[in-house]
């Protein structure tokens, strides 16, 4: 696994201290970036939670998936969470160690009080010491949140700088990005009111032994609650390793509802999204389709990275974004007067960038600023590597619906066009099926003909075909 380490600054640790109007939590934020470009330090709020223990819980919880792994828990893993200002949230993000649960904490308007909320993008310090004090809000202590140093602090503190260096496996990196690709496809599947909620998620196993996962399994909708299933029939949502829901534990007794999302049911397994409804916020893990496989080889960036019109496209979107809570695909083909197709692979690019994600419970897009590049996710995605040598080499032939595409070692593979979808002849196809993206021949075919390829190939077919 590719790895990097970056250093993540904070001018002190975050804290949580008594004072004499209540209780003040502050959160100390790294360099990040801001609607009045990259600063260090950035503040996006100051003022009161209005449920300061159902906030605490959830915060603990992105904390809890930021420092675990469901899968070979014996490593260690440590990301701190992201913080994103829109202007009316805070969103907190994190992802797990092994890359296969992404966890968010949409803290909304009804939740915060008597601020402000900025715009930006940056990490959060989450110490082992304010995760104890956290643990020990009560229920009726006003709690006031600082999300940044306070102003004065910022030019006249001088105390100890507290520096992290932070592992980041490409593989995480990725995984930002294929879990909104996959997200955008989701739909609300069952909605449960807060007692079946807390009775169905207290009854999921907790792992097998040594931590092992369960294996997947399907739940369908009936009556006010769920019922499991054995197989994927018509309205069933997969709950793939269900041990990995323990963090929603947290916020249970807080809960108001449980939503659970998901694309249509498939006999292999897929991702779903199980969102709490909590007073004034919404936290949602999102479930890559197995314990042991991270979202960071599901494949679903790999055409919008491929295409040159898509790397444009966003270049252009990517100047009309706002850091808007929701991003409406209409207005911004308005704005850029591309059509709405263009415009959602544009935002499909830019989430390879971490420069957007996607909410299932608003169906819709929002802005954020990862610190991480496109040209890094391309640059360590194997698939893209190789399709791209297939066609510089002329190794692709297409003609009509057929395409040839022939391998480093002679063997040729046949990539047949159905309506828009391609299959291929390789082991790669007949095991996944298209279920983690498509095949290096069926990317190199898909790069032919939409003229991705850096010198023009000699086709039968129009090179616009998609």
């Amino acid at each position: 696994m590719t790895r990097s380490v970056q250093a993540v600054t904070y001018r002190q640790p975050s804290v949580l201290e008594s004072a004499a109007d209540g209780q003040r939590l502050g959160l100390e934020t790294s360099r990040g970036a801001t609607s009045s470009g990259v600063r260090d330090h950035p503040q996006f709020f100051a003022g009161f939670l209005t449920s300061p223990q159902v906030a605490s819980a959830g915060l603990l919880a992105v904390a809890d998936v930021a420092a675990a792994r469901y899968y070979q828990r014996q490593l260690r893993a440590s990301l701190d969470p992201v913080v994103t200002g829109n202007g009316d949230r805070l969103r907190f993000e994190s992802f797990s160690g092994c890359g296969g649960v992404y966890a968010r904490l949409d803290v909304l308007s009804p939740g915060l009080d008597g601020g402000e909320v900025g715009h930006g993008t940056t990490n959060v310090d989450v110490n082992n010491p304010l995760r104890e004090a956290l643990s020990r809000i009560g229920t009726d202590d006003p709690l006031h949140l600082r999300v940044g140093p306070e102003e004065l602090a910022v030019t006249t503190l001088d105390g100890p700088v507290v520096e992290k260096k932070v592992p980041l496996p490409d593989r995480w990196l990725r995984g930002f990005a294929e879990a909104q690709v996959i997200a955008a496809d989701f739909e609300l599947r069952a909605e449960l009111p807060a007692a079946e909620a807390v009775r169905f998620l207290r009854a999921l196993p907790r792992g097998g032994p040594r931590g092992s996962s369960v294996g997947p399994r399907w739940v369908v909708p009936a009556g006010r609650g769920l019922r499991p299933t054995t197989r994927a029939v018509p309205g069933a949502v997969c709950l793939p390793g269900p041990e990995r829901l323990i963090a929603l534990q947290r916020v249970l007794r807080h809960a108001t509802a449980l939503r659970v999302y998901g694309p249509t049911a498939t006999a292999a397994a897929v991702a779903s999204a199980w969102e709490i409804v909590l007073p004034g916020m919404r936290l949602t893990l999102t479930l890559s389709p197995d314990a042991s496989r991270g979202f960071s080889g599901e494949g679903g960036v790999l055409d919008a990275l491929a295409t040159d019109e898509a790397a444009e496209d966003a270049e252009l979107i990517a100047v009309l974004l706002a850091w808007e809570p929701r991003i409406d695909v209409a207005d911004l083909a308005a704005a850029s007067g591309l059509p709405a197709p263009r415009v959602r692979a544009a935002l499909v690019r830019l989430g390879t960038s971490g420069r957007v994600g996607y909410d299932p419970a608003e169906a819709a897009y929002f802005h954020r600023e990862l610190p991480y590049d496109a040209e890094r996710v391309e640059r360590h995605n194997p698939r893209l590597r190789s399709a791209r040598a297939l066609v510089a080499a002329g190794a692709v032939t297409v003609d009509g619906a057929l395409a040839t595409v022939t391998a480093e070692d002679g063997h040729a593979h046949r990539v047949r066009d159905e309506d828009g979808r391609l299959s291929c002849s390789c082991l790669w196809w007949a095991k996944y099926r298209g279920g983690r993206g498509p095949c290096k021949h069926a990317l190199a075919v898909r790069m032919v003909r939409r003229g991705a390829a850096a010198e023009p190939m000699t086709t039968t077919v129009d090179g616009g075909v998609r």
